[in-house]
């Protein structure tokens, strides 16, 4: 039954990921590229200057929503996850290190295409009189079409975030946690699933100021830590860094010489596992991390973009970025295991362990990635749930949010014990299905966006 269900996932999840997703997500990218003026060239600047001048690990209670720079770290606790370290290695294992070229170039686009989700979660939230704040897809998609389709999409968008990010994809960051730290440790995995599930339980019930709290906290320091012990394994093999990038740019083309098959075979699986994996990492287009950008309390919508567009920027072609460089240069490059294309007993799961470790040794290498893993996929866990919390109460209201707290505690548990293959093509297939609807909302309403672009750069430019 397992077996059956989990090959017609991987056939819809090809047809979605090799030919809709591509034309999705580059359609949108240059779209909103050329709408804006390549508003993630002219501005990046701009958003590095909002994004890091106005860092703060305790921003506090806000009155009615976040400030802008808890907005960010709820997105990226989102977006760096397991993504950035395990679906980073299945790309490249499947696509060849060319695959991080086509993430690159998803991600480039994507920053044009997330900033117009941010601006439009900020034109169309919804503030009550109570002060607390509602926003994201659901809303724009109903802005962007009226009456019953508009409604329908709507419901289908919230229906496939809910479960592709507050259940399943929570087992999939549970299941990594667990595995990994197991795997370090030797601590049984449904230990560590109850002490993951019961501080996932302690978060949630706090609602979304106290995923906000952790969020702003927890995304520099694990970033940070990450980035410093990729440093140290790069400055090992330094000498192999031209060659990293000559096998990223050159198997970006030439894929079938790492992997096999036919040219167009093996370029297909290198731009489509770039595409699904970029999508997974950076999550741009896909419609989750607009719900933490409309809760930020900024002065106009392009403000929130820009800082939108840095998300996918440290993201991507940060942190993804260095789990690449780490192992190709350790495990394709030089006298790499992986130098000849193949090699037994390596899997996504336990490439990055490896290729750390080539430089840490054994225990200290899965140590660290176990340490890294647990923080990503945590942070993951709590944005995601946050996500899926705004649109159960879209749906069913706010008396249906502890039921699904509970369900979703009990999934994040069940995660960290069982096997995670099915459970990472069913995320895939439902975060594929959420950009859909999302991408003909955002599309419909690029005038919006062309605007609040170009009003943002005027108000800029008097500043």
């Amino acid at each position: 039954m397992e077996a059956a269900l989990l090959n017609i996932v991987q056939k819809i999840n090809g047809y979605l990921s090799d030919y809709i997703l591509i034309v999705l997500l580059v359609g949108a990218g240059l779209y909103f590229s050329i709408r804006t003026r390549f508003v993630q060239v002219r501005c990046f600047g701009e958003g590095m200057r909002r994004v890091f001048g106005n860092i703060k690990l305790n921003g506090g209670k806000q009155q009615g929503g976040f400030s802008s720079f808890q907005a960010l770290a709820t997105a990226i606790a989102a977006q760096v996850g397991t993504g950035n370290i395990v679906g980073a290695c299945g790309a490249i294992l499947i696509g060849g290190p060319g695959a991080i070229f086509w993430m690159w170039i998803i991600a480039f686009f994507g920053m044009a295409t997330i900033y117009a989700e941010a601006v439009l979660a900020q034109e169309t939230r919804v503030v009550n009189a109570d002060g607390s704040v509602h926003g994201g897809p659901v809303y724009y998609i109903k802005r962007a079409f009226k009456g019953g389709f508009g409604k329908f999409l709507a419901g289908f968008f919230a229906v496939a975030i809910i479960i592709a990010l507050g259940f399943i994809g929570s087992m999939v960051q549970s299941n990594s946690i667990g595995e990994s730290l197991s795997n370090a440790t030797g601590i049984p995995t449904w230990i560590i699933g109850i002490v993951v599930a019961a501080l996932s339980a302690f978060v949630f019930l706090g609602g979304s100021h106290r995923v906000a709290s952790w969020a702003e906290k927890i995304v520099p320091v694990m970033a940070c830590l990450y980035l410093l012990g990729g440093l140290v394994v790069l400055l090992a093999r330094i000498r192999f860094i031209p060659e990293t990038f000559g096998m990223i740019f050159r198997y970006a083309f030439q894929p079938q010489s790492i992997i096999g098959g036919s040219f167009g075979f093996a370029l297909k699986q290198a731009i489509s596992q770039g595409v699904k994996r970029g999508l997974f990492s950076n999550e741009a287009g896909m419609g989750s991390t607009p719900h933490a950008h409309a809760m930020a309390k900024v002065s106009c919508p392009h403000e929130q973009g820009v800082v939108a567009m840095i998300g996918v920027f440290i993201d991507t072609f940060v942190v993804l970025t260095m789990t690449a460089l780490v192992v190709i240069s350790t495990l394709y490059a030089g006298d790499g295991i992986l130098a000849s294309g193949t090699a037994e007993g390596v899997s996504k799961t336990n490439m990055a362990q490896l290729a750390f470790s080539s430089i840490m040794g054994n225990t200290a290498g899965s140590l660290f990635v176990a340490i890294c893993l647990m923080f990503f996929a945590f942070s993951t866990i709590l944005g995601w749930n946050f996500f899926g919390r705004i649109n159960v109460e879209y749906l069913f209201g706010k008396k249906a949010v502890p039921v699904y707290s509970v369900i979703a505690v009990a999934l994040i548990f069940l995660g960290s014990c069982v096997s995670n293959d099915l459970a990472w093509e069913l995320s895939d297939m439902f975060n594929q299905l959420m950009v859909i609807p999302n991408f003909l909302a955002i599309v419909a309403l690029g005038g919006l966006v062309a605007a609040a672009a170009k009003k943002g750069s005027r108000e800029t430019l008097k500043k």
